[in-house]
C-alpha cells in the first residue's frame, strides 16, 4: 500500500524538508529574532543613503518567515516604525506641540501598512504567498492604501538596476516576490552581486543644463513672511543666478507664499529684463482651501505650473473637513498634472511628501517625463533624516529611469 493510502502521515523528516522556508531558528526565538532584524533594515535601509535602500529588499523575506499572522504584522510594524522614526519629531516641530501627536500619527499612519500585509499573510510556501504579497505591494503603492506607502521596498530598482527604466522595475518585483519562496537564499546572492556592483559604479546625478536648485536655510520663516523685503530679496538671488549662467531657476516649495495678483505683478516686473525662468514653491488661496502649488515666471508671464497630487495627510491634506464643510485643508490632485513643460523639457514635479510614496513619480515616468524636479520645505524635519530620506528616494528613481535630477529644500 503507498504512503498516500495507507493513511500514515509523512516522516518527520520530510514534513520538515516540506514546509522549509525560513532559516533554521528556534521557534521560541522567532518571533523576537524577526522583528528585531526587520526594525533593522527599516532603520539602515532609510537613514537617508540611496545605496542603503537595497536593504529594505530583505523585508519580504522577513515577512515570509513569520511564523504566524501575528508575528507578520509585529514585523511589518517594526519596519516601518523604524523606517519612519522621524515623523514623531518632525510632527511635534510642526505644531510646536509636545511629542504625543508626533506619536499618535506615527503609530496610526503604520496601522494601512501593518493591516495590508498581515491580512494577506500566508502560512503555507509557494507562488501562492509570492502572489499574496505583490497584491500588498501593488495596495500599498497606489491609492488609497498607498497614501502612506512609505518606506516601499521597490524604490531601491534604482539602486539595483540603473538605467533600466521599466524593465528595471519589473525585475526588482520579481526580487521582492523570490524573496518570499524558497529560492531567497539565491536571490541574497544576487542582491548583494547586484548592490556592490551598483556601489562601485555610483555617478553623481547632475540637473539639465542651465537649471540650478537653490537651497534655503530660512527656517519657518519661508514663505511666511509677507513682507516685500523678503519677496525683493528673493529676487535679487534669482537675478545672480541667471548672470552665473544659469537659464531656470528653482527655488523650495512654499517659498514665495500666497500667490496673489499683486505678487504675480511683482515677479513679472522684478524678470523683466532678465531670460531666466523662475520655478518657485506656493499657495493658492480657494473658498475651501488650498492648492500647494509651483509657478513659472518668466520676463512678461507667470502661471500655476503644478499643484500638488499628495500634500502630506493630516497637517496639509484634512479630507474630513471638506466632507464637514469646514475647509482650509491642501486640497489633493491624486493623478493630475503629471507632467509639466517648462523651458523646453517635460518634468516630473515632486513636492516634497510626493517623494517618499510610489505612484507620484511612476504616473510621471510613464507620461515620458525627462527630468525630476524635487522641492521640499523641511525647516519642521531639524535633527531627523526625512529629507535625507526624501532626496535618497528620488536619486534613486532618478538613477533607475536615467533621467536628470534637480533638487532645491528649505531647511
Amino acid at each position: 500500500m503507498t504512503p498516500a493510502t495507507s493513511g500514515r502521515s509523512p516522516t518527520p523528516a520530510f514534513s520538515a524538508w516540506r514546509g522549509r522556508s525560513s532559516p533554521s531558528i528556534p521557534d521560541r526565538w522567532r518571533p523576537a529574532l524577526l522583528v528585531t532584524a526587520a526594525v533593522a533594515i527599516g532603520w539602515v535601509g532609510w537613514s537617508g543613503h540611496a545605496l542603503t535602500l537595497p536593504f529594505a529588499m530583505l523585508f519580504p523575506a522577513l515577512w515570509a518567515w513569520a511564523p504566524n499572522r501575528v508575528t507578520a504584522a509585529a514585523v511589518s510594524m517594526g519596519y516601518f516604525l523604524a523606517a519612519s522614526r522621524g515623523l514623531p519629531q518632525g510632527i511635534a516641530a510642526f505644531y510646536a506641540a509636545d511629542i504625543w501627536p508626533g506619536l499618535g500619527l506615527w503609530i496610526g499612519a503604520s496601522c494601512l501598512f501593518v493591516g495590508v500585509h498581515a491580512a494577506l499573510w500566508l502560512r503555507l510556501p509557494g507562488w501562492t504567498r509570492a502572489v499574496r504579497y505583490l497584491v500588498a505591494a501593488v495596495l500599498m503603492a497606489f491609492p488609497p492604501f498607498g497614501i502612506t506607502g512609505w518606506a516601499h521596498p521597490v524604490t531601491a530598482a534604482g539602486v539595483l538596476f540603473p538605467g533600466w527604466g521599466w524593465w528595471g522595475l519589473t525585475a526588482a518585483v520579481a526580487m521582492l516576490l523570490v524573496m518570499t519562496t524558497r529560492a531567497w537564499p539565491v536571490m541574497m546572492i544576487v542582491l548583494a552581486g547586484l548592490w556592490l556592483w551598483s556601489a562601485a559604479n555610483t555617478a553623481k546625478q547632475a540637473p539639465p543644463a542651465g537649471w540650478r536648485g537653490v537651497d534655503l536655510s530660512l527656517g519657518r520663516s519661508l514663505g511666511r513672511e509677507h513682507s516685500l523685503a523678503y519677496q525683493e530679496a528673493l529676487a535679487s538671488l534669482v537675478r545672480e543666478q541667471a548672470t552665473s549662467g544659469a537659464r531656470v531657476v528653482i527655488l523650495p516649495e512654499s517659498a514665495l507664499g500666497f500667490w496673489t495678483p499683486t505678487l504675480e505683478g511683482f515677479w513679472i516686473n522684478a524678470l523683466r529684463d532678465s531670460n531666466v525662468t523662475l520655478l518657485a514653491g506656493a499657495a493658492v488661496l480657494e473658498r475651501h482651501g488650498y492648492d500647494n502649488v509651483m509657478v513659472a515666471i518668466s520676463a512678461g508671464k507667470a502661471s500655476v505650473l503644478y499643484r500638488e497630487r499628495m500634500p502630506v495627510p493630516v497637517s496639509m491634506w484634512q479630507p474630513w473637513a471638506t466632507w464637514t464643510g469646514a475647509g482650509g485643508g491642501a486640497r489633493a490632485y491624486f493623478f493630475a498634472n503629471p507632467v509639466v513643460e517648462l523651458a523646453g523639457i517635460r518634468a516630473a514635479p515632486l513636492i516634497c511628501y510626493e517623494q517618499l510614496i510610489v505612484w507620484p513619480i511612476l504616473q510621471s515616468m510613464w507620461f515620458g517625463a525627462e527630468t525630476i524636479v524635487a522641492t521640499g520645505n523641511g525647516w519642521w524635519t531639524q535633527g531627523s533624516s526625512i529629507i535625507a530620506i526624501q532626496k535618497a528616494s528620488v536619486t534613486a528613481w532618478g538613477r533607475l529611469f536615467a533621467v536628470p535630477l534637480a533638487m532645491s529644500f528649505n531647511t
